[in-house]
């Protein structure tokens, strides 16, 4: 699957959804009005790129799936609307999600913004789940001027994305628990995230500890832990987190202040640093213990061995 600009011979099958009423019922345009000729009007009007982008969402054949776009382009607060319609043929197999990640990525990269914004009916049960499902922040503080497209509409729940967010959908890494820090957004004015012990991980809080001023390219860590817990979190650069224990080894680079790993198993554990100064954070489960530490590699395999 990939992204590409709207073809002439994608104009029946977009027309197929707008037609379908289990796609468009809780959307608020009228698309059950439009017609063939709108379809391959509203294409031949999106073949340049002005204030919007509309894309084609397509199979690896060239079929087209749905319209993935960015709307409103904002050039002085680097942001735009999202908004995404797919086939029902095309649900259920990622192409929803292809097609989201997709477009933001060239949000942040080709165009330059710093925010994606996004809005639903509450009604739209499907899209609210897809949306809580990937983790995606709910926005609480929305400007007049976005406002006022919607004017006329209530119980509609918003999101955002901002550039540096990760957008990734594992729910583990070498087993360990991708946490999602809870975050509250407002558009063009950055993010609030916070998270408590006990409410929202499974252990009391009792040390809270942080690395700076780490030159790019070191790596730190080389050890493991056999009875603490931990919540580790990059607030600001980017760090590669290489994690392993009975499970396999597997890596995840910290670098969206949201999104937390969470070590509550004996774990091996390497952190390099792909940007100078940036931040790793751990909220741990008890005070610091040198007992509980293990610091060579063969001896963490062993142990590894022992507690089987």
């Amino acid at each position: 699957m990939y992204l590409r600009k709207l073809k002439i011979k994608d104009a029946p099958l977009m027309l197929e959804w707008m037609h379908d009423d289990s796609v468009v019922h809780d959307l608020h345009t009228n698309f059950a009005s439009k017609t063939l000729d709108d379809c391959k009007a509203f294409i031949l009007a999106n073949q340049e790129y002005t204030d919007n982008v509309n894309l084609a969402i397509v199979s690896d054949t060239d079929e087209y799936m749905g319209t993935v776009s960015l709307k409103h382009i904002d050039r002085d607060n680097l942001s735009a609307e999202f908004a995404i319609t797919v086939r029902k043929a095309s649900m259920g197999h990622g192409y929803s999600w292809f097609g989201m990640t997709a477009i933001i990525e060239k949000a942040f990269s080709e165009f330059g913004l710093e925010s994606v914004y996004w809005c639903v009916s509450r009604k739209n049960q499907r899209a609210v789940r897809f949306y809580d499902k990937h983790n995606f922040h709910e926005t609480v503080d929305i400007s007049e001027n976005i406002l006022v497209r919607y004017e006329g509409e209530t119980d509609l729940k918003w999101y955002s994305v901002l550039k540096g967010d990760i957008l990734d959908d594992r729910d583990t890494v070498a087993g360990c628990k991708v946490a999602h820090i809870k975050t509250i957004p407002t558009v063009d004015a950055g993010e609030l995230s916070f998270f408590e012990a006990n409410n929202d991980i499974p252990f009391d809080i009792k040390r809270i500890y942080y690395i700076s001023k780490v030159p790019e390219g070191v790596r730190r860590g080389f050890h493991a832990h056999k009875e603490l817990k931990q919540l580790l979190f990059c607030p600001y650069g980017r760090i590669q987190l290489i994690l392993e224990n009975e499970l396999g080894r597997e890596e995840i680079e910290l670098s969206d202040p949201s999104i937390a790993v969470m070590i509550d198993r004996p774990t091996w554990r390497e952190m390099l640093w792909l940007q100078k100064d940036s931040v790793l954070c751990v909220a741990a489960s008890d005070y610091y213990k040198v007992e509980d530490y293990i610091r060579n590699y063969d001896d963490f395999k062993k142990y590894l061995e022992e507690i089987r």
